[in-house]
Order: structure tokens, then C-alpha cells, then sequence
């Protein structure tokens, strides 16, 4: 079993990450409107190589991408993230003239990408889209509707999946890539408690060719289940560099914070409080760390390890997150303050990409396999 201590260069390089996450890519994300997609936030990652690093790098080192970004800028991290989950497809899957159309501008942060699998009928069980691609001479029409989708309804492209109808279930489902423009595309902006752009897309026969086509006719669920299972882990890296900045902001406030005579750390019942939450949040690293180390030995066990770290990480995100609210009482809870908005950010990761208890089924049907 290998070690998940990082080396002195990964250590290096994490630190480094976090420092052009403040003093770079933090005032342009609080320079940005909330619900919309950050241009320049996104251009700044792509001057800075970070958009690069997503296709280049493997399961580890986008996770330590990751949790650094979000230790100090989980705009930052969001922006980094969302261009990943819509771009891999095409990395992956696409042709020749879909990756030259299209990587170079997301990998500079010029072109915004979307993954588009959920719909309103459809979340947690991929396998019932009803997003119905209707046979149109040697393409398609799609005609139906996709919601909470990312970067929607300002994104440059969307990875779609829809109905094909090849077999029954899951192996009915296609994958295109379609562009923003396509006659036939709206969308609309959905007003969330994230801070990130989310919206809903409206298909009326947008046409659809063979060479808009991601992966094979009937191979759309394979295209979504490789991205998921790469970018599963590093959602848990996120959530735990959300724990680590609240962990951190806990440990300075507690130490010094005057109560009782003494500083609040001074009272076992903190102490112990906080050595559960950075417990916790070391437990929740080294599984996202042995589940991404799995995806780059390329392990069989990888939808299982990942359906562990990203349950164990967004759960223990949301329980350290809440405690240093608590620990922090009154002020935590002032519009501006660090864990007000984590508080706000850290309770969507336990639903997107596979709810909490989703991955407890995965993990589940992979142990009676």
C-alpha cells in the first residue's frame, strides 16, 4: 500500500498554489457577481497554468490542485473545477477537431465549459434521462430540458447527454458536444444558495450531427461514469480544503479568543471539539488521497474508493465547517465573514456529482459485486 505523505516538491508546490490563490485569483473572484461565470477569474487561472494543469495532471495531483485552491479561494476552485468536469469529456472521448476547437480555449480560460447530465426529472439516477435525441436523416434533434447545470446559461459549450435509444436504461444514453450557438439552445440563470453560475437549458430540436458525437452511439453513460469517477475524489479534495481553511480559522480564533478568565482552547470541551474536527479532516485527505492514487495505478476498485472520498470528505466538510461556526458563535455568521460563506459553499458538494446517498449505494453494489 503506498504512503500518502507528500513529498517536499508536492509540499512545495501546494504552498505555491496557495499563494497565487491570495494574491491573485481571490480579488478577482470578490471583484465577481455572484451567479455569474467569472471571465476573468478564469482567464487569470489560464495565465497562471492552472487550466492546463487539469489535463495534464493525474487523479492526485488534481486533487491536491484542489484542496489547495479552495484552502484560499473556493471561487478559484469552483471556476478551476467546472471547466474540468466540462472538458475532460472531449479530452477523453472527443475527435481530433473537437479537442483543436475546443481545449486550447479552456485550458486558457477563453472557453467556458459545461457538463449537462442533470435533469428535472433525472438527479441522483443518471440512467433516467429523458433528454430525447430524435433521429433527424444522419443526426438528431434534441428536444427536452436539462437543469442545475454549472456554467449554464453562459457557458461556451455543453457536454449533453441524451436518449438515444439504443437499448433500455443507461445504455440508451449518447454523448455530444454542443455548442452554445446551436439553433433551438436557451437557457435561463437559477437563483441558488451557491455562489457559482447554475442554470437550466431548454433543447427545442437542436440538430445534432454523428461529428458533435462524444464516444460511441450508446456510450454516453461510459463518457459520464469516466469523468465522474476522476473527479469524485478531487470533490472530496475540495471539501477538504474547505475543512482545513474552517479548521485553521478555528485554531486561531480559539487560541486567542479572552473567555472565562483564559482563551476559549483553554476549555476541554473546545479542545476536544477541535482535535475531532482536524482528526476528521486528516482521516477524510488520506482517503481522497489513496481513492485518487487508485485512478492513477489504475486500480479496479476506483468507483468504490471513489464513492468513499467523496462521501466521507463532503460529510466531514459540512460537520467541521459547522463546528467552527459554533466555536466562533455570533460573528461567524456576519455576510463577508470566511466560514459564513463556507457555510454557504460547503452544502452543495454532499448533492452534486453524486448525492451522499448515492454513493453509499455505489459503494454498497461494489462490495456485494
Amino acid at each position: 500500500m503506498p504512503s500518502f505523505a507528500l513529498d517536499q516538491q508536492q509540499e512545495e508546490w501546494c504552498r505555491q498554489v496557495r499563494d497565487q490563490a491570495a494574491a491573485r485569483l481571490r480579488p478577482l473572484a470578490e471583484k465577481g457577481e455572484p451567479g455569474r461565470v467569472n471571465r476573468p477569474l478564469l482567464a487569470a487561472l489560464g495565465e497562471l497554468g492552472l487550466l492546463d494543469r487539469l489535463f495534464t495532471s493525474g487523479a492526485l495531483e488534481l486533487c491536491l490542485l484542489r484542496e489547495s485552491l479552495a484552502q484560499e479561494c473556493t471561487e478559484a476552485e469552483t471556476a478551476l473545477a467546472l471547466q474540468g468536469l466540462g472538458g475532460h469529456p472531449v479530452l477523453r472521448f472527443g475527435t481530433p477537431s473537437q479537442r483543436d476547437r475546443w481545449i486550447p480555449g479552456v485550458r486558457a480560460g477563453r472557453a467556458v465549459a459545461a457538463f449537462a447530465l442533470s435533469e428535472p426529472g433525472a438527479g441522483s439516477d443518471a440512467a433516467a434521462l429523458a433528454l430525447d435525441a430524435v433521429p433527424d436523416g444522419a443526426g438528431w434533434r434534441l428536444t427536452g430540458e436539462k437543469k442545475w447545470i454549472s456554467n449554464a446559461p453562459e457557458a461556451d459549450f455543453y457536454t449533453v447527454f441524451a436518449r438515444t435509444g439504443e437499448a433500455p436504461g443507461a445504455r440508451g444514453v449518447s454523448a455530444f458536444l454542443v455548442p452554445a450557438d446551436r439553433p433551438g439552445l436557451a437557457g435561463r440563470a437559477l437563483d441558488m444558495l451557491s455562489p457559482h453560475p447554475i442554470g437550466a437549458l431548454a433543447f427545442d430540436g437542436v440538430p445534432v450531427g454523428p461529428e458533435d458525437r462524444l464516444g460511441e452511439a450508446g456510450g454516453g453513460f461510459r463518457v459520464a461514469m469516466d469523468t465522474l469517477n476522476l473527479f469524485r475524489p478531487s470533490v472530496g479534495a475540495f471539501a477538504v480544503g474547505m475543512a482545513q481553511a474552517a479548521l485553521d480559522a478555528t485554531l486561531a480564533h480559539t487560541a486567542g479568543r479572552t473567555a472565562f478568565g483564559g482563551v476559549l482552547a483553554d476549555l476541554q470541551a473546545v479542545a476536544h471539539r477541535v482535535a475531532e474536527m482536524a482528526t476528521r479532516t486528516e482521516a477524510a485527505r488520506l482517503l481522497v488521497y489513496a481513492a485518487a492514487g487508485a485512478y492513477d495505478g489504475g486500480a479496479p476498485d476506483v468507483p468504490r474508493r471513489a464513492a468513499m472520498a467523496k462521501l466521507l470528505a463532503t460529510e466531514t466538510a459540512q460537520y467541521v465547517v459547522d463546528h467552527a461556526v459554533q466555536l466562533h458563535g455570533a460573528v461567524a455568521l456576519e455576510r463577508g465573514h470566511l466560514l459564513e460563506h463556507l457555510y454557504r459553499e460547503v452544502r452543495a458538494p454532499r448533492i452534486y456529482e453524486g448525492a451522499s446517498e448515492v454513493q453509499r449505494t455505489i459503494i454498497a453494489k461494489e462490495l456485494y459485486r
